[in-house]
């Protein structure tokens, strides 16, 4: 970072070691701060461990790794909807909602995972720790699956498996959850790992940083594109074991690639847990209640560079959420008695809590496009398995469709990249292109026209069902536009989000920030669960099957498509008032930075004219 000098190490444990406090009352001088109304910081240890390595190369190592670890897991994820109907017998929404729950968990964990990153482990050990369970649990799976399988080469949709005992059915959830555990704490934190390898005082870096987040998303899609086309073609066919041991290889080659890099990464140190601070934020806003905010230049600061959260740059004030200023402003009890971080804090601890009550907004409204992602998981694979896949005598499994979705997020990718974003930036003035947020709304708009194709498509199938058959004659490529048309959105979104959420987030909770991302695709599999309930338990009365029945050549699913385009054209709506509201970040030194990018701006018309 910018404030902070260059440090040499000698060992890697140097790079792991947490120290101080969050918050270090020691730092206040009352002497001076009742002649200046602030204080003087003592030297706080430098966080950022500053190496000769680092940059692209290492980079590189972390994106090869998110996608190794990512076909790991989608080896298991992306045909579990078809493992748990034709292996373990369940029907068609109690496999979507298990699906769902288990997804949503794997991202939810990411908070854990952010949590321990941030506060205590720092990014490189949480990285390897999740890891590491991550490999437990895939080879607890594929161990299991061993015993799941009977006959073998059973669950290829035409032989019938042996119903499995519980004690196999348990041992069996407890590994898929395992491995949710392990990919949803390394997710996050390897995102945040890899942009800690640019440092933001370099401009070229600064640049190189907010490309990464798009070549990491990149990275995830390559790595999901193998899983989604060979993996899934052997375990369609039966083959399940063998697929989840490809998984569990391309894990394991992952981790070692992963600690190969360990002695030319950057790292940061963990800057102590941030529930505390931002619960000194609220009780001394509370305890103040009746106290006049002081004028934005009267508020209790530190003074110098350094600030009193460890590894965090200082934050300026903002004139949002003007209440919780009262956290920082002194009284004469502030002035006389010894300082208590739960009566008085920094501008700089008051702003950290404002940037995460104004984040939540922003973050709630993308939850229900994860609702529009999920279903490619689920509902897109159940609907693909009653079309016609057959490409001669060649079966296409229905996993396999999302191939279209990688593929469209590889293109989107390159053109947004190399053609939008450079267009975007002469039109609007901006040498970035289009903001996060304007990305983000984009994506929302995309991922609603998604959910009309896939409504579109089901009404079609129907039409082309033959009474008594399973499938229908329509074939099954129709699934290429919602396909399609997701991958796309998800360039814009969650290639946003990634961006967003990092960049907003504080140094403090910069994994948090990332994990934010996550979490809406956890929430948006757990909206989509109580969804699926809420339907079927208000369309299926009396004889009516309902929307998502068993048999869905019976149902109505074209019906849940368009409720879910319904629901996120809402949320564009809320979307777009939460995006004018909202008002970035602003870090010491972001001033100098807008300033000569004027200047350059000026200098550009200038030669221009």
């Amino acid at each position: 970072m910018a404030s902070m000098d260059s440090l040499s190490v000698t060992n890697l444990q140097a790079a792991l070691s947490v120290t101080e406090e969050t918050v270090n009352p020691e730092a206040v001088d009352k002497s001076s701060f009742k002649d200046e109304k602030q204080i003087t910081s003592g030297t706080r240890k430098k966080t950022l461990i500053k190496k000769r390595k680092g940059g692209w190369k290492y980079a590189t190592l972390l994106l090869a790794n998110q996608g190794l670890a990512t076909l790991a897991f989608f080896g298991v994820g992306v045909n579990l909807v078809l493992f748990l109907t034709r292996v373990l017998g369940q029907d068609n929404a109690d496999a979507a909602n298990n699906v769902s729950k288990w997804t949503g968990t794997v991202y939810m964990c990411s908070l854990i995972g952010a949590f321990l990153s941030d506060s205590y482990w720092g990014r490189y050990l949480t990285c390897a720790i999740f890891q590491i369970i991550f490999v437990l649990g895939l080879a607890l799976l594929s161990a299991s699956s061993f015993f799941l399988i009977r006959p073998q080469d059973c669950g290829d949709g035409e032989l019938a498996c042996v119903p499995v005992s519980s004690i196999y059915a348990g041992v069996f959830y407890f590994s898929i959850y395992l491995v949710a555990f392990g990919y949803g704490g390394h997710q996050p934190t390897v995102a945040t790992f890899g942009a800690d390898q640019f440092d933001e005082s370099n401009p070229k870096e600064k640049e190189s940083k907010a490309a990464f987040f798009c070549y990491f998303y990149f990275a995830l899609n390559v790595g999901s594109l193998f899983s989604n086309t060979i993996l899934v073609y052997y375990e369609d066919s039966g083959k399940w074991t063998l697929g989840f041991f490809a998984s569990l290889a391309s894990a394991v080659i992952a981790l070692v690639s992963y600690l190969m890099g360990s002695p030319g990464y950057r790292y940061l140190k963990a800057c102590g847990n941030p529930l505390p601070r931002v619960a000194q934020v609220f009780l001394a806003a509370a305890r103040k209640w009746h106290v006049p905010p002081a004028n934005p230049n009267e508020l209790y600061e530190l003074a110098g560079p350094d600030s009193a959260i460890k590894g965090s740059r200082k934050i300026l004030h903002s004139e949002d959420l003007e209440f919780l200023d009262k956290a920082a402003t002194m009284t004469e009890n502030d002035l006389q008695e010894p300082n208590d971080p739960w009566r008085l804090c920094t501008v700089t601890q008051v702003e950290e809590a404002k940037c995460v009550l104004k984040m939540l907004p922003i973050w709630l409204c993308t939850i229900i496009y994860s609702v529009v992602f999920t279903q490619m998981a689920s509902l897109f694979v159940e609907q693909g398995d009653v079309m016609n896949s057959n490409i001669g005598t060649f079966h296409l499994p229905a996993a396999s469709m999302s191939a279209f979705d990688i593929c469209s997020v590889l293109i989107s990718t390159g053109i947004y990249r190399h053609i939008l974003s450079p267009v975007a930036g002469k039109l609007c003035g901006n040498p970035r292109g289009l903001s996060e947020l304007q990305r983000m709304g984009i994506g929302l708009i995309i991922g609603m026209f998604a959910m009309l194709a896939a409504g579109l498509t089901e009404i079609q199938r129907l039409k082309y069902v033959t009474p008594g058959e399973k499938t229908s004659s329509l074939s099954i490529f129709w699934q290429i536009p919602q396909y399609a048309l997701v991958g796309a959105s998800e360039v814009f979104m969650y290639v946003g989000q990634l961006e967003f959420f990092n960049g907003q987030a504080p140094d403090g909770i910069k994994s948090f920030g990332s994990s934010l991302c996550m979490a809406s695709i956890s929430l948006g599999n757990y909206v989509s669960s109580l969804l699926v309930n809420m339907v079927m338990g208000i369309t299926a009365r009396g004889s009516n099957p309902g929307w998502i029945p068993d048999d869905l050549n019976t149902g109505h699913m074209d019906r849940f498509y368009f409720l879910i385009a319904a629901l996120t054209a809402v949320d564009f709506v809320i979307y777009l008032y939460c995006a004018k509201w909202y008002n970035c970040i602003n870090l010491e030194g972001d001033e100098k930075e807008l300033i000569e990018l004027e200047e350059a701006q000026e200098d550009d018309v200038i030669r221009k004219v």
